[in-house]
């Protein structure tokens, strides 16, 4: 029993802490929840949901409060979300835990190789100044 408390406070501490980033708790939270606590894939997805609403919640009122949201594009593509996440949700509802399970692996595949792909991208080019370098250097010192 303790030990499930320690891997469901893992995957709280980490969802919660990328989930506050932007980045998606999810990708964290989910395997977490099927690999070390045995939930059902479609569990553990449904579980993630919930889980994020109150953080993004949280997360909207301080980006807001530190006016980093851009609400011309916000509106936007949460609407779109909305719509396609009904859409989602019931296509979900017809494959099998399973098949859930790979599609989740290979986007989590996917998006690693994408990150790997920056992540050279960003180390070829470290020594040229990009617009996103100047934001960051205006955001630090002001």
């Amino acid at each position: 029993m303790s030990e499930s408390i320690f891997w469901l406070a893992l995957a709280g501490l980490t969802s919660g802490i990328f989930g506050g980033m932007g980045m998606g708790g999810g990708t964290l939270l989910i395997p977490i929840l099927t690999i070390f606590l045995g939930f059902a894939q479609k569990n553990a997805q449904a579980i993630n949901l919930l889980v994020f609403v109150p953080m993004a919640i949280v997360s909207l009122i301080i980006h807001i409060k530190n006016k980093l949201v851009d609400f011309r594009v916000g509106i936007p593509v949460i609407l779109s979300g909305i719509i396609f996440s009904i859409g989602g949700s019931a296509i979900t509802s017809l494959i099998d835990n399973g098949v859930m399970r790979k599609i989740f692996g290979v986007f989590l595949l996917i998006v690693g190789v994408y990150q790997g792909f920056q992540a050279i991208i960003m180390f070829k080019n470290k020594n040229k100044k990009t617009e996103d370098d100047y934001k960051i250097k205006v955001f630090v010192k002001y």
